[in-house]
């Protein structure tokens, strides 16, 4: 994945891209990354490398971020899932509260400058590439060879895995062992009430667990067939895909601290309020 990325970066104009993305459209670059997200098959793991190539290419932290929201919580396989589970008005509403989450994120780490809690080796790549002035002639892309787009592809993929593989194992591995330890069936007799406090808990209690947007479709299906409310179990599952331990661990690679606790703030926050909406909504729908 981390090689594919560099390849493309590598052929494309990332100048034009970047300032198009920067300075004209900024709020169709929320929209735009945020679909990009949607549309893309990418678990936790695969975004990391998509988010160090976009801001190795100067794209603004906001956009990255709207992309890096959204691409964990919807995929195409998941959508179809869902649409056999819960019906198409549930999936599209998922799809629109999922690709909102995004965009709003990505738009108030914008605001509050959230670049400046990158970690350092990803601050200067943003840094570095946004201080290139725009190219006037001919593309980048169309003076490189293959030959040269391929060791650009190699160098960028060899000090990106050499950087993180170890944690990739140790988060993924560390959500897999605690999934033994949720006796079958205590969510739902803990949960299954719908009371107000049964959502933010849920939020709290798929922290530990990991999965991607795929895998946790099943869990879904069980938790809805032994009576959690939807809204809870959105959260709970929301919160497994994109909150997770496991992720954190793997995006302390690329962010400082203050940004970590930020995004995870605002993803709880939101995850809360989603399952809130869904109780609210799932006798109408």
């Amino acid at each position: 994945m981390i090689y594919l990325i560099a390849l493309i970066r590598a052929s494309l104009n990332i100048e034009q891209v970047r300032d198009y993305l920067a300075q004209k459209n900024r709020g169709i670059g929320y929209l735009m990354g945020s679909s990009f997200g949607a549309i893309t098959p990418f678990c936790s793991c695969s975004s990391i490398p998509v988010f160090l190539g976009f801001t190795s290419a100067g794209i603004p932290v906001g956009i990255t971020m709207s992309f890096l929201l959204t691409s964990p919580l919807i995929n195409e396989v998941a959508i179809l899932l869902l649409l056999s589970l819960l019906g198409w008005k549930f999936t599209l509403i998922y799809v629109l509260v999922g690709m909102t989450v995004g965009i709003l994120g990505g738009l108030f780490l914008d605001t509050i400058k959230a670049e400046k809690w990158l970690q350092s080796f990803a601050a200067e790549a943003l840094s570095k590439a946004q201080g290139k002035e725009p190219q006037t002639t001919a593309s980048k892309a169309q003076a490189l060879g293959f030959q040269q787009r391929h060791q650009f592809a190699v160098r960028e993929a060899t000090e990106i895995f050499g950087r993180v593989w170890k944690w990739v194992i140790i988060g993924v591995g560390l959500g897999a062992a605690l999934h033994g330890f949720v006796p079958d069936g205590w969510i739902e007799a803990h949960l299954g009430d719908g009371q107000w406090w049964s959502v933010p808990a849920a939020v709290v209690l798929g922290i530990p667990l990991y999965s991607n947007a795929t895998g946790v479709i099943p869990i879904m299906e069980s938790l809805i067939t032994n009576g959690l409310p939807v809204g809870t179990t959105l959260a709970f599952c929301m919160s497994t895909v994109a909150a997770s331990f496991p992720e954190f661990i793997l995006l302390k690679q690329v962010m400082q601290w203050k940004l970590l606790g930020t995004l995870f703030v605002m993803l709880l926050i939101s995850f809360t309020l989603i399952g809130w909406l869904f109780n609210g909504l799932s006798p109408f729908i």
